[in-house]
């Protein structure tokens, strides 16, 4: 067990711990600066820290809910996570909690009653705090670690509730913002609150999926080396084979299996067409592209 620690310690990165330290701070900006001081709320542990510092005494700040929410449910998924993901995601919640407490206690920036950048447009408040906070659980994200432990429970009780992780997060945020409603006995805040989680889980997609997507085209043809030569030539990569038979007719066809931008696809379509006119041609968003990498052995 022991061994084994250690070398799960080993795969740490040095420069994951940098970007965990940006991540941190910007999604302590996103919310303290933007999110709190108009009492709107983000999603997951930090929704939750950010209501129950409202409703208890001022000692319990929001920096130390933060703590002592998210740090026993790490701890609690260390076995199913993992130790660097959660020694990553220890480091982001501390960083956020810092963060927090010294924009909200020590620099002098008043985010008590409005927020410096949007004053007490809600719309505005929501819009670009969820975009902030976003960029920085992102961020954690590509890191290897996350910054809110309710994906921690998500992914330990999601498959026992027979329901997606997704799914899991969306009802815990549905809670969350029905009880501040009835708390505040005002449904405005907690509405503009899934403005601010819409917008950061939409950046989430952007920071680590990439904002331009590649498309990956697969072509069902008779014809697949007169359409791979084309498209190579044409786009200079490569193009992959795979052999297929017609469910319905039984005919003996080919799969090409090719990669392109959004800008590619109409000159691609082109090619094809002319080519095989009978090609049958799909195209899907792909999330990430790895071609031609160097696997780091220390990290698998």
């Amino acid at each position: 067990m022991k061994e084994k620690l250690i070398t799960e310690l080993k795969t740490l990165k040095w420069y994951r711990f940098l970007i965990l330290l940006a991540a941190g701070c910007i999604n302590a900006f996103g919310v303290t600066v933007f999110l709190a001081p108009v009492k709107l709320y983000d999603g997951g542990i930090s929704g939750t820290s950010m209501l129950l510092s409202q409703i208890t005494p001022d000692y319990l700040t929001l920096s130390v809910f933060l703590l002592l929410l998210n740090i026993p449910l790490f701890l609690f998924g260390l076995k199913k996570q993992g130790l660097a993901f959660t020694v990553y995601s220890l480091f982001a919640v501390c960083i956020y909690s810092l963060g927090a407490w010294l924009i909200t206690d020590i620099l002098p920036i008043d985010v008590s009653v409005f927020s410096p950048l949007a004053g007490n447009d809600l719309f505005l408040c929501a819009l670009f705090g969820g975009i902030v906070s976003g960029i920085g659980s992102g961020l954690t994200i590509r890191a290897g670690g996350a910054i809110d432990g309710i994906e921690v429970l998500a992914v330990i009780f999601a498959k026992k509730l027979n329901i997606t992780v997704g799914t899991f997060v969306m009802i815990y945020n549905c809670i969350v913002y029905i009880t501040a409603g009835l708390i505040l006995q005002s449904w405005v805040l907690p509405l503009y609150s899934i403005v601010a989680y819409g917008a950061g889980l939409k950046m989430v997609d952007f920071i680590v999926e990439g904002f331009d997507r590649n498309k990956e085209v697969m072509i069902i043809t008779e014809h697949p080396d007169d359409i791979c030569k084309a498209l190579t030539s044409v786009f200079e990569c490569g193009a992959t084979k795979i052999a297929a038979k017609g469910g319905y007719s039984g005919a003996d066809k080919s799969i090409v299996y090719f990669v392109i931008n959004r800008f590619q696809i109409s000159r691609m379509r082109d090619i094809v067409h002319f080519v095989d006119p009978k090609a049958y041609v799909t195209i899907s968003e792909v999330a990430d592209v790895f071609h031609g990498a160097k696997i780091d052995q220390s990290e698998t």
